[in-house]
């Protein structure tokens, strides 16, 4: 069985992510892009489906691990009956081809050390031809091959489908193991083997403390925000400025259930959000990467704008699943791939928009082939914005008219009506400005539901909706407005042991819950839910919006507080377990601390209290 979700920690080069747990075992590596088949897929499945294992000979769990300060290099300490060891896991990031290093320090004693690496390609199905090349292991299989050098004495332990080496560390010693993805077909040992560990973790360090050393937060939460930046980095698809919104796929949002999927793409719903993070955090040249990874990935016709696409912007991104891996904890299926590259979303629209109108008014030029593109957007939105959709988070099953894709198509003119005053481009503003009324008026009528005295899912439900938290921060309406009031206030309705579920589905009792409707099976599965992690930090931020800072921080600092034990979330938690669930690390959870984080400074808020 695998590890808990939370017993695992990130290492990036930013172009994939390994995922490696407490037990010493990188459990998740996909080579050499986030989107590549695994290699290492235990955390999917058993051991049988590849891990890379390094700890004491005799076993055990670390007694402790950190991220060294403000980096991306991984500490774990072990204590056994012989000696202390540390083991230094990081990626150096990617200037040729991909690798992974684990150093292993003796710091007192003497300790005996395993390193046993069971690859299996292709999602953890291959099994490679394993043989020796240069005092080197060399994996094959098909077009992949990785390659296994020690800078020390180990000794080898005969294995027919993986590669064991057993080593003794005294204190004050060091042995450093780094593991490189090549093209099979290439025959000469690759570069990064030549590089010492000492160089590749120096270079590795200083690449992440440079990038740290940027930062603009100066509130309360410092070393909060500033993990989840450089999680956020970490997501980075450094030649194309994509930002994957996990690194794993199928990490079910109920144990067991069938709430799978596959998040290794980059999603448009986060764009506005994670422009806003990167701008006010003071990464302008992540932000205008990411602008440009979405400029060239929705080019195109706007009528087929996907509500998802591949770190390069690839479209098709087509759904299989994979029978042979048997999912975590049992949760099945495994999918690789997304569904959601098929669905008309229509709230993307606006994030684009958004994006685009939120990076013009940081004075990042806009070129005419980019107004081009938002006049095409607006004219598509026009024809289509009174139709059903599969809404933010992407149901499975009928389209409705959902409040959030409407407000978002509010947002979509009124931004479009913004960049035509900041650019001189008024030739449609007339047209736009209407359609912006009218959508307005139309959610204040439909989307209100006066019994509940709030916002909700859709026309005609009186579901509520998380999503709903954000319309004062778009700009639909103002903080004060008691509408919007009201609707923090019933979000009451969707807490879940102090956090707060995105909407409430059939398998969390949707009849039962204060006698209204929820989501009626259209998400495509009956499995309750963990509460989510985004939308626990959308309403801290309502909170500290609409005037309640005690509450604010209190809700705030919930979140903080299940972060695992080296500072990353996943997309959702579990407050009956006490266990994160969902896709991990997860962006959209680490963008929405930072944002709020901001959003409480702003507040005067700071750690012990408000100011009042």
């Amino acid at each position: 069985m695998s590890a808990p979700i939370e017993d695992y920690a990130l290492i990036s080069d930013l172009e994939t992510a390994a995922m490696v747990g407490k037990d010493g075992s990188v459990d998740w590596l996909c080579l050499p892009r986030f989107d590549s088949p695994a290699c290492l897929a235990a955390l999917l499945g058993t051991g049988d489906n590849g891990f890379w294992r390094v700890s004491p000979e005799t076993g055990g769990t670390c007694t402790r691990r950190t991220y060294r300060a403000d980096t991306l290099v991984l500490d774990t300490w072990w204590e056994t009956a012989t000696g202390t060891v540390r083991v230094t896991d990081f990626m150096p990031p990617r200037a040729q081809l991909p690798c992974v290093v684990r150093v292993v320090e003796g710091l007192s004693g003497t300790v005996t050390m395993r390193s046993e690496l069971q690859l299996r390609f292709h999602q953890g199905r291959v099994v490679p031809w394993i043989r020796a090349v240069d005092q080197c292991a060399v994996a094959v299989a098909g077009p992949d091959a990785v390659w296994l050098d020690a800078d020390g004495p180990v000794r080898s332990l005969d294995r027919e489908d993986s590669t064991v080496y057993d080593f003794t560390v005294p204190a004050g010693r060091r042995l450093a193991l780094t593991l490189v993805w090549s093209p099979s077909h290439l025959p000469e040992t690759p570069a990064p083997l030549s590089f010492p560990a000492e160089t590749l973790l120096k270079e590795t360090s200083d690449f992440w403390r440079r990038w740290s050393a940027q930062c603009r937060y100066e509130g309360p939460w410092r070393d909060a925000v500033m993990r989840s930046l450089i999680t956020l980095k970490a997501l980075t698809y450094a030649p194309t400025g994509g930002i994957v919104a996990a690194p794993t796929t199928s990490l079910p949002g109920c144990i067991g259930g069938q709430r799978n999927w596959d998040y290794r793409y980059c999603w448009l719903r986060d764009s506005t959000q994670t422009l806003s993070c990167l701008l006010r955090s003071g990464y302008r040249e992540e932000a205008a990467a990411w602008l440009d990874w979405l400029v060239r990935a929705i080019a195109g016709d706007p009528a087929d704008l996907q509500t998802v696409y591949g770190v390069g912007g690839q479209r098709l991104l087509p759904e299989t699943e994979a029978p042979w891996l048997s999912g975590y904890e049992g949760s099945r299926p495994v999918r690789f791939g997304h569904f959601a590259m098929n669905q008309f979303q229509l709230d993307v629209y606006g994030e684009v928009l958004d994006a685009l109108c939120l990076s013009l008014r940081a004075g990042i030029p806009m070129p005419a082939h980019v107004w081009s593109l938002v006049e095409a957007l607006m004219g598509y939105l026009q024809r289509h914005w009174r139709e059903p959709d599969q809404g933010l988070w992407q149901v499975r099953g009928p389209g409705r008219q959902f409040v959030h894709s409407k407000v978002m198509a509010w947002v979509a003119a009124d931004r479009a009506v913004r960049m035509g005053e900041l650019l001189g481009r008024n030739g449609s503003s007339g047209e736009w400005r209407a359609m912006r009324d009218e959508v307005h008026r139309q959610v204040c009528r439909e989307g209100w539901d006066a019994r509940r005295r709030s916002f909700v899912q859709s026309y005609g439900s009186s579901a509520l909706d998380a999503s709903a938290l954000l319309m004062p921060r778009l700009g639909f309406l103002p903080a004060s407005d008691e509408r919007v009031r009201g609707t923090v206030r019933a979000m009451r309705g969707l807490d879940h042991g102090g956090f707060v579920r995105r909407y409430v589905t059939n398998g969390d009792g949707a009849h039962e819950v204060d006698g209204v409707d929820g989501m009626d099976g259209v998400d495509g599965a009956s499995d309750p839910e963990g509460a989510f992690v985004a939308c626990s930090l959308w309403y801290a931020d309502a909170l500290a919006t609409t005037g309640r800072p005690e509450q604010a921080r209190d809700a705030f600092e919930r979140v903080l507080a299940i972060r695992n034990d080296v500072g990353l979330l996943s997309e959702q938690w579990d407050p009956d377990t006490g266990r994160q669930l969902g896709n991990a690390p997860q962006a959209f959870s680490h963008i929405a601390l930072v944002e709020t984080a901001f959003t409480l400074s702003a507040s005067g808020l700071d750690a012990s209290g408000p100011d009042d």
